[in-house]
């Protein structure tokens, strides 16, 4: 963790969600005037698309070897520990981008499913998106870097639902091919993604009120209206839940570190819970 350049992981699985919470983070970075870098999950891959679509085939054949885009094998998880230390240091690290559209492969003038040439960049604070944020691990602890991590997880059926859409209609998967790739990653799932969740300093899970009991017929994804959002706090010393359970109309306690507020005030719960969070990190950053 840094005073001086602090780091912020939005940690979740595939569809989870994660790009609601970076744009409640985008805006209250722009409203405080903050120098905040994204830098995307997908940057640590460890292969491009064809080798990792080739890997993966071939380990299929040997069930006591599981490999997905979750496993650490597929990743450079040392290298983002390492990224994340360094500009906690001097506010100064590496990145590249992962190419997953058309439309990407035209702005990168490269073709999909390929990485960018890594970058030097600085920032005064550093934001991650993708899977591994609060991962720990044999030759990694990423976590320990991260001065806030936020968990982003919907129930299960619900992820599916979401990762079904967005691949099939924005990535161009069929849904044989989604499907497979759900299953193919189950394990590390497990292992690997579902852990992350009990070293978050905040959670935030969708539970729609709708039926989802079979996410592969879904035609729609359900919407904020139709959901609830289980926000549960690490350490709820110091959170005025008084406040919030003021301004959110709908929302209850449930436990005495979890708040539950209806889908469609989940950007407004993000804008009050994180603000003052931001704030801290930036008034310690200046002191700094």
């Amino acid at each position: 963790m840094s005073k001086k350049y602090p780091v912020i992981a939005i940690t979740g699985s595939s569809g989870s969600g994660t790009s609601t919470v970076r744009d409640s983070f985008q805006h209250i970075f722009t409203r405080d005037g903050i120098d905040a870098d994204i830098i995307e999950g997908d940057a640590f891959h460890r292969h491009e698309r064809h080798e990792m679509d080739g890997l993966i085939k071939k380990n299929r054949h040997n069930s006591e070897i599981d490999f997905s885009h979750f496993s650490p094998d597929a990743n450079l998880l040392s290298d983002l520990a390492k990224t994340f230390h360094q500009f906690g240091k001097n506010g100064k690290y590496k990145t590249r981008h992962y190419v997953h559209t058309e439309e990407q492969a035209i702005i990168f003038k490269q073709k999909t499913g390929s990485m960018t040439p890594w970058e030097d960049a600085s920032s005064e604070l550093l934001f991650y998106e993708g899977l591994h944020g609060g991962y720990v691990g044999p030759g990694a602890d990423v976590a320990k870097h991260v001065d806030l991590l936020v968990g982003v997880v919907p129930i299960i059926n619900l992820e599916w639902i979401q990762k079904l859409h967005r691949d099939n209609r924005v990535r161009g998967y069929s849904k044989e091919a989604v499907i497979d790739t759900i299953l193919n990653r189950m394990p590390d799932y497990i292992n690997y993604i579902a852990p992350q969740f009990s070293r978050t300093h905040i959670n935030f899970q969708r539970v729609p009120m709708v039926d989802t009991s079979n996410p592969f017929i879904a035609k729609d994804i359900p919407n904020a209206d139709e959901s609830f959002v289980v926000i549960r706090f690490d350490n709820p010393k110091g959170v005025d839940f008084n406040y919030l359970l003021r301004m959110l109309h709908g929302s209850m306690m449930t436990r005495p570190n979890t708040i539950v507020v209806p889908g469609g005030k989940m950007g407004l719960a993000m804008q009050f819970i994180f603000t003052p969070l931001i704030r801290e990190l930036n008034e310690k950053r200046k002191k700094s």
